[in-house]
């Protein structure tokens, strides 16, 4: 795994990434006989570190399901792929040091191989019959023409060198700089040829289905991308649906007695025009924006004492998306800090098209992105003592979108949502993920067309409607993926009831976060497990058994 990443040889512990990860055919086939060998290792070995082991096979047989089924003939979802790599690298770096200039400077000279090798995968694609859709490619495209210019100097690319740190003597500065245009130069120009390519090549053999269950063994890949998403919780996508109408339901009835409480006069529909289209629940400003996810953040950092026993050391940032992809972008993310280094951890929010920003969503967005969502469950990983690399950095899609959405409910529960409106928000968000699991399955195993996908976020959900189209854009460029958030959700609040009503009055809720969060990402059969031993030592300790 490591030896094939630049990136992750480089979070543990490796020198500077000097290049992109080799995505050859030839270095595919490597890393998978590497990682075939170590599986059957594990598998043989002996030994008393059973959740490492655990964990350690998930990510070899999510690796190798990956190869069998050759992911990188779509090396890209649509807001994420090998196209925003270097932007999201250039974001996140700080120059200090000739040699981490060096390494940027080799990063941006090895843009083209990697590019090129990225084409030939997707050229792969066309020939076998298996393409992304217009949709995502389109989003990426944009993403493309973003970071083409002719003023490589004002480039995302080169600013890392031109912010480069005083620390750097003047000599070193003026050479660097010269070799950093040139290299970043080259770089623009490997992005300006898959532009080419996209338009001349690939987008005239884009798939027509919105998901995959059209292509050859589409159904087959999906069931499987759904096991490796929902990380060991054991359902199928048959359930998964049937458990995403179960809960649009449900969300549906608290939904409608909050309009009640209000005193709205009007339909359910009638009441998500409302918060669409009200001047009251926007920004007129990005700063305003800003503002307002700082403030939220920081109400959620007052709460955690009350929560969480053990908080992380790393602090994190709220920053604005990067205006070269926001158009396409999801409206909030986390991207993981380094606690080596000192980088802090960053809430990213978008700011792009204001009028499709509500506010009312800002409080459970911010809970799920930065705490007590991800920076606090990502944070706390990183800095676990003593544990090797892979379980520092795991990161098992259910659990840590479970987790996400579950730090919304936490949020709702502190009672920071303060008005009717913000509580219809965190219930509009809880929606969302409900129609994901109904519309992701959809798409992927009963082949809709996007207008079929999109119809339970325009019935049942307040988001503006640019987030609906960018949402189900990611999940036709990203099967399985959006299953994880509700289905890991559903799993730890239904392990919390349980230990609520085999401990009654000695349920600690700061202890039980200690033992969801205490060994980092798991599986969610290792969470379940963990969890259960722990309920099981209490009620042997005196603590009172259920009734």
């Amino acid at each position: 795994m490591r030896a094939g990443d630049p990136d992750q040889a480089a979070d543990a512990g490796a020198d500077l990434p000097r290049q992109w990860r080799d995505v050859s055919p030839e270095a595919v086939a490597a890393r998978a006989a590497r990682a075939q060998a170590l599986l059957a290792e594990i598998e043989a070995a002996e030994t008393a570190r059973r959740l490492d082991q655990a964990i350690l096979m998930r990510l070899l047989t999510d690796e190798l399901r990956e190869v069998t089924f050759d992911s990188a003939r779509i090396p890209f979802t649509g807001d994420w792929g090998f196209q925003a790599e270097p932007v999201f690298a250039a974001m996140r770096l700080r120059v200090r040091t000739v040699a981490e200039a060096e390494a940027w400077i080799a990063r941006l000279n090895d843009v083209p191989r990697y590019f090129a090798q990225n084409r030939a995968n997707m050229t792969r694609g066309i020939e076998t019959g298996w393409t992304a859709h217009a949709d995502p490619l389109n989003t990426v495209r944009e993403q493309i023409v973003a970071q083409i210019t002719g003023d490589v100097a004002a480039s995302e690319l080169y600013r890392p060198l031109a912010e480069m740190s005083d620390s750097v003597d003047a000599a070193s500065r003026s050479r660097l700089q010269a070799e950093g245009l040139a290299a970043a130069a080259r770089a623009i120009e490997a992005y300006r040829e898959t532009l080419a390519y996209i338009d001349e090549v690939y987008a005239p053999a884009a798939r027509e289905g919105a998901g995959i269950a059209g292509l050859a063994g589409g159904r087959e890949v999906y069931a499987a991308l759904v096991e490796t998403h929902t990380a060991g919780a054991g359902y199928s996508p048959e359930e998964i649906h049937a458990i995403g109408l179960e809960e649009v339901a449900r969300i549906r009835a608290a939904m409608e007695a909050i309009i009640a409480d209000t005193g709205f006069e009007g339909s359910f529909a009638d009441f998500l025009i409302f918060l669409r289209t009200d001047p009251q629940f926007y920004a007129q400003s990005d700063g305003e924006l800003m503002a307002a996810a700082r403030e939220i953040s920081a109400r959620l950092d007052a709460i955690l004492p009350l929560y969480f026993n053990t908080l992380p050391r790393l602090g994190y940032t709220v920053d604005p998306v990067p205006a070269s992809i926001a158009p396409g972008y999801t409206s909030g993310r986390y991207m993981s800090g380094d606690p080596a280094e000192g980088r802090k951890g960053a809430y990213l929010v978008n700011t792009y098209a204001l009028d499709q920003r509500p506010l009312y969503e800002l409080p459970a967005l911010s809970a799920h992105e930065a705490v007590p969502g991800h920076h606090l469950q990502i944070a706390l990983a990183q800095e676990m003592a003593g544990q090797p690399w892979f379980r520092q950095n795991y990161y098992a899609t259910a659990f840590g979108e479970g987790w996400g959405l579950y730090a919304e409910w936490i949020a709702s529960e502190a009672g920071l949502m303060q008005t009717p409106y913000e509580q219809f928000g965190a219930l509009s968000m809880e929606m969302w993920r409900a129609c994901r699991l109904v519309s992701d399955t959809g798409l992927h195993w009963y082949g809709w067309s996007r207008e079929e996908a999109e119809t339970c976020f325009k019935e049942s959900t307040a988001l503006a409607p640019l987030n609906i189209q960018t949402e189900v854009t990611r999940y036709i460029g990203w099967p399985g993926q959006a299953t994880a958030y509700k289905i890991g959700e559903l799993k730890i609040r239904a392990l919390r009831a349980e230990a609520e009503a085999a401990l009654g009055d000695a349920f600690d809720i700061r202890a039980f976060h200690d033992v969801v969060l205490g060994q980092g990402a798991v599986p969610m059969d290792a969470l379940e497990m963990q969890v259960k031993a722990w309920i099981a030592a209490n009620v042997a300790a005196g603590a009172p058994a259920a009734p």
